[in-house]
């Protein structure tokens, strides 16, 4: 088939070798981006796959147009490292209720982690594991570095100890009752009921989790402890200078004017233990002959990042001793953010070594399941592996978490709101106006682009400012928004951009008997753009449309020239029967006493309000960005009508300024409804 494309900037001339290893180049942008490594003692939910590792990926496919072929979108190189957190007390844990070893539970968790992962299209560079020999050698060449800087100590504290099992008990082998709300099965190191970190001996009535018929007692402990205290003033000096020239996340331990507000760096770091009485974890080097046979370390988690990338390449320190030309972004939920913006911090510069240091961290609030949270205990919620047995795509589940992001804060999973963003917002905005323009060019003119002229009934023009001049500024502006808040992190309001330019789009289609450029220009960028949320449908547009992959340019134009032969149009997305909800809910809501629990919680309440219609025509638009974005509008709609009653203002924009700039306040708040809202399966709402 004939491909005529114009060879303009972000088209991608050349394709690196599948498999090439990406190291950082001196001189040059070098972007490092990991995100919190999960635990090997469960499968992710819902809520742990937005948190860190979807948001990494959007990241790294906005930088890394095709990570399956290393195409490289910005001119960076970049490389995307995860693997699962092994060693530790909850691995233990779960293998001793399990009845197999630690390595067999990781060896087992391990897989499920990568299928799930694979399933929605996260495309790491690598994904590794923590339980390798380049991980002990790494965690112990920091914990020398320590020792020789004077930053260890040895201090006896009361620990746990079960008389049973004769052996000091880690704390997730304690349960009790919570000191501070009273819950009968805390654990040794936080309550689930009240989230407070708790420390395993101020459990009340404390038992063991091996066997609860023991008798659990406090005794001494020797363990060595960090000072983070000693090393408190180069973290804040290192804090405030990340910070500023970084982008950290709104939730992380500092505010809008540049001043740390984590309580526990302001009332003053203390130090803290990185040893711990552990079977399952890395050996650090014995300091003298009372150490014997050596403890094992608390600290390791972090230095799985490092580690994971020596898995990858031998040349591992080309990029995580490389300061001046790697950025590191890390993303996670907002309880770690604490752990990577403090205490891992505090353990590189104690080091004393040139550790690339954290550049950028992008921390998320908390995805809630319906009315409550996920518990896999309680099979509440979709836990990894179970979401394919929708017969939902990928693509759909992509789409929903993104646009559902807890950025600034907790967001609900609602199976009505899932289905609603799949068919008002993927199937009838987007995935629509793909198939409409590309079945029209099939049915009128066998798939060819043809020259600006009249056909039978039918008006071409590829000239798009002589229809409307105003049409790509509009366009061209979404896409600076776009990059902009991609740059900063602000995935789902780069996602809503992404709607606005196809209802942009949607908009031409209204004119059925024509083929213009302001309906081929959004269609060829579209592909582009949604590729970091969407990656499989961006490569079933650029089929139907018969281009090569783009990356993302700095101005839209009219790319795609008269005689381009497209290929076969399809329908992107499939309806989902709104009855599913109900049905989905009832095979991911937990055991029958939890429904029973949750009904009878229920049925206690008082009765709800009767909502006026007004209240229920008000609530899709409840929302700061929204409410903000009318009054816009209505500000804008004045202006214009002022300066068409010829009574404009000095500084007033023209007429014709000011009606486009109205448009795109429109398309954005369409868009932030579609978004921000998910649009109610029955809302009335139209674009005018």
């Amino acid at each position: 088939m004939a491909t005529r494309i114009r060879s303009a900037e972000g088209l991608l001339m050349h394709i690196p070798r599948k498999g090439e290893i990406v190291l950082p180049v001196d001189g040059e942008r070098n972007i490092l981006i990991s995100s919190a490594l999960p635990y090997c003692n469960n499968v992710p939910h819902l809520g742990n796959i937005i948190g860190s590792t979807l948001s990494a990926d959007v990241f790294a496919r906005f930088v890394t147009l095709q990570i399956s072929l290393g195409t490289r979108t910005r001119n960076r190189k970049t490389l995307y490292v995860c693997g699962t957190d092994e060693y530790g007390t909850a691995t233990e844990t779960q293998a001793l209720k399990e009845g197999i070893t630690p390595q067999e539970l990781c060896d087992k968790y391990h897989v499920l982690h990568a299928e799930t992962y694979k399933w929605f299209d996260i495309g790491f560079d690598y994904f590794g594991r923590t339980s390798t020999p380049q991980h002990t050698e790494i965690c112990q060449e920091s914990y020398i570095q320590l020792r020789e800087n004077g930053l260890l100590e040895r201090q006896v504290k009361p620990q746990t100890f079960c008389e049973g099992c004769n052996k000091y008990l880690a704390d997730r082998f304690v349960e009790g009752i919570c000191p501070n709300c009273g819950y009968n099965d805390a654990r040794g190191d936080q309550c689930d009921s009240c989230s407070k970190t708790l420390d395993a001996v101020d459990l009340i009535d404390p038992r063991c989790l091996v066997n609860p018929t023991h008798k659990v007692i406090t005794r001494p402990s020797t363990h060595m402890y960090v000072k983070l205290d000693a090393v408190q003033p180069k973290l804040e000096t290192w804090i405030k200078q990340s910070w500023k020239n970084g982008n950290w996340a709104p939730n992380s331990v500092m505010n809008a004017e540049g001043e740390i507000i984590d309580s526990r760096v302001r009332s003053g770091l203390r130090p803290s233990p990185v040893t711990r009485d552990l079977a399952w974890g890395v050996q650090v080097p014995p300091l003298d002959e009372r150490d014997e046979d050596g403890v094992r370390g608390k600290f390791d988690a972090p230095f799985g990042y490092p580690s994971i990338t020596a898995n990858y390449t031998s040349e591992w320190r080309r990029w995580w001793f490389n300061p001046k030309n790697v950025q590191l972004y890390q993303f996670m939920g907002k309880d770690n953010i604490y752990f990577h913006t403090v205490f891992w911090p505090c353990i590189l510069i104690g080091d004393g070594r040139p550790w690339t240091t954290l550049h950028a961290v992008s921390g998320t609030e908390y995805l809630q399941y319906e009315s409550g949270k996920f518990s896999k205990s309680r099979n509440i919620g979709v836990f990894g592996p179970s979401a394919k047995e929708t017969g939902v795509p990928p693509a759909v589940w992509r789409y929903y978490l993104l646009a559902s992001r807890p950025e600034t804060g907790d967001t609900t999973f609602s199976w009505n709101d899932f289905i609603a963003a799949n068919n008002n917002v993927l199937l009838n905005n987007f995935g629509n106006f793909v198939n409409r323009v590309t079945k029209f060019v099939s049915s009128k003119f066998d798939g060819v682009i043809p020259e600006s002229g009249e056909e039978p009934g039918v008006f071409i023009e590829t000239d798009v400012d002589k229809l409307d001049p105003t049409f790509l500024p509009e366009l061209n502006g979404l896409l600076k928004e776009y990059i902009n808040s991609m740059e900063v992190i602000k995935i789902r309001h780069s996602l809503q951009t992404v709607m606005a330019i196809s209802a942009r789009g949607t908009n031409t289609c209204n004119e059925p008997n024509s083929l213009t450029s302001s309906k081929l220009i959004p269609l060829f960028a579209l592909g582009a753009l949604i590729h970091p949320f969407l990656p499989s449908t961006s490569a079933e547009i650029l089929v139907q449309l018969n281009a090569p992959p783009r990356t993302v340019p700095t101005e839209l134009s009219n790319d795609i020239l008269p005689g381009h032969v497209l290929g076969k149009p399809d329908y992107l997305f499939k309806k989902i029967d709104e009855k599913s909800a109900d049905i989905w809910r009832a095979k991911f809501g937990g055991s029958q006493a939890a429904v029973a629990a949750t009904a009878q919680v229920e049925d206690a309440k008082p009765p709800a309000k009767k909502e006026t219609v007004a209240a229920k025509k008000k609530k899709p638009t409840e929302s700061d960005e929204v409410i903000e974005l009318e009054k816009q509008i209505q500000d804008q709609r004045d202006k214009v009508r002022r300066i068409k009653a010829g009574q404009a203002q000095e500084g007033d924009e023209t007429f014709k300024e000011a009606l486009s700039k109205l448009q795109r306040l429109k398309l954005k708040f369409a868009a932030a409804l579609h978004l921000t809202r998910l649009i109610l399966v029955n809302s009335d709402f139209k674009l005018s």
